[in-house]
């Protein structure tokens, strides 16, 4: 994550205010609003922060999502399977004797069982987040 990226991810999460406009992210960090668009593109990209209206305001307003750390870590799925689809041409083109084939076997059973093991982790915290936090 690139600095500013972080520094506005970090102003909206520690934030005492339930959303943030653009202009309040400029004028809290001292940074420019074309510094912030790329943040908040790149951090609603990755399913941490939403857009939200606000009653009465034209402008946008930015917060946290629900589950906003499950979302990214969920996210991650698409390059465990990238790795994963990646391993398994290796193996292909090396075979499962040599050397690499057996480093690439072994990857490509880690990301089989991470992609296997992950998107039921993360949604069992759903659930149980949502019991407790209703």
């Amino acid at each position: 994550m690139q600095r500013t990226t972080a520094r506005v991810m970090t102003a909206l999460l520690y934030s005492q205010e339930e959303t943030m406009t653009a202009g309040t992210l400029c004028e809290r960090l001292q940074i420019s609003s074309g510094a912030v668009s790329g943040a908040v593109k790149q951090l609603i990209q990755i399913g941490i922060i939403e857009r939200v209206p606000a009653p009465g305001s034209r402008r946008d307003h930015y917060r946290f999502r629900k589950h906003a750390w499950a979302t990214m870590m969920g996210n991650q799925n698409a390059v465990i399977d990238i790795m994963e689809q990646a391993a398994s041409e290796g193996l292909r083109l090396a075979g499962t004797k040599s050397p690499a084939g057996r480093r690439l076997h072994a990857m490509h059973d880690f990301y089989a069982f991470m992609q296997r093991e992950f998107t039921p982790l993360i949604e069992k915290w759903r659930e149980q987040y949502d019991a407790e936090n209703p």
